[in-house]
């Protein structure tokens, strides 16, 4: 999907604030993603960042919540006209999430090669079983998405050794 430099430019921000919260959830010992949702005028409605341990919730992620979080601002599941940033690709669970709940627009930073499930290892969006089409700007400050998922697991790995 090609976009415009105006449009970039409003996703590399609403990045960044995931960004944050991505780091939020890593210094609570969580795998640092962030969630941000805007409605259709372009403002902030929902927000989320990784939950699993804090919550003991498997399906405690950052989209789950932003979900969850946006649908109960507007008063419907159907958030249609809604634009998600999430800084890692989606799971098959969130991208399946992301379908149900008809988003819009999904902008993400980085793929993941073991659970993307937008474009990466699986494509949920556009597989037989999706009923909505999902539009998807992917690749948005993707090496500062990287980075900070890298820097947070090479600590893992330091800190167990």
């Amino acid at each position: 999907m090609r976009i415009e430099y105006s449009e970039y430019l409003i996703h590399r921000q609403w990045m960044r604030h995931a960004l944050n919260l991505a780091q939020v959830a890593g210094n609570a010992d969580e795998v640092p993603v962030g969630a941000v949702i805007l409605d259709s005028s372009g403002s902030l409605i929902a927000e989320g960042e990784n939950r699993k341990e804090r919550d003991k919730d498997p399906t405690a992620h950052a989209e789950i919540i932003a979900i969850r979080a946006a649908a109960q601002k507007l008063q419907t599941w159907r958030l249609n006209q809604c634009t998600l940033y999430v800084t890692l690709e989606p799971c098959p669970m969130c991208a399946g999430a992301i379908v149900q709940a008809r988003i819009g627009l999904l902008v993400y930073g980085v793929d993941d090669p073991k659970t993307g499930a937008i474009r990466t290892v699986a494509n949920i969006p556009d597989g037989a079983a999706s009923n909505h089409r999902l539009r998807v700007v992917g690749g948005i400050l993707e090496s500062a998405c990287r980075q900070q998922l890298q820097a947070w697991f090479a600590n893992r790995r330091h800190i167990s050794t």
